[in-house]
């Protein structure tokens, strides 16, 4: 039973510690992701430029935004692993996930508000959003990949002496 609360802490304790990244990272991916530009008409929002790439962007930035952090932490995880790989690369999984969910979240409220009047109705710059919600699996895909091929270079290196 001991074994067992001891996992679930390192589990725990790891989840726990990228969530709390992952809001250092919606902050980030807000500072560099450009914002859409829409109209309000009637109420409704309408994108001010049809063809802007904006949304494109954000989802961009957003992807290497939290593959960098992903990145950080898979080498992290590996260095302070300590005996307790499984333990730590099912909270590097489990936490990148969180973590994703959690700068997207952060990030997306972090921008946005009125900023002049057109004749159409208000120009308005709103929040960011993903159009591509595969990029949410980038933090917990680069972080055990990482892991991954940190541990195979240190045991084949160990096995070939």
């Amino acid at each position: 039973m001991r074994h067992l609360r001891g996992n679930l802490a390192t589990i725990g304790l790891t989840v726990l510690v990228l969530a709390l990244l992952g809001v250092v990272a919606g902050y980030v991916w807000s500072a560099l992701a450009p914002a859409a530009q829409y109209v309000l008409i009637d109420g409704t929002p309408h994108l001010a430029d049809p063809e802007t790439q904006s949304l494109i962007e954000a989802d961009g930035w957003f992807a290497v935004v939290t593959g960098a952090f992903g990145l950080v932490c898979g080498i992290a995880g590996y260095v302070l692993s300590r005996g307790r790989p499984v333990e730590v690369l099912v909270g590097l999984a489990a936490g990148g996930l969180l973590a994703g969910y959690v700068a997207m979240l952060i990030g997306g409220t972090a921008k946005g508000g009125v900023q002049a009047a057109g004749p159409g109705g208000y120009t308005t710059t709103t929040s960011l959003d993903l159009t591509a919600h595969g990029v949410l699996f980038a933090w917990p895909l680069v972080a055990t990949a990482v892991f991954w091929v940190i541990e195979f270079a240190v045991t084949y290196n160990e096995r070939s002496r």
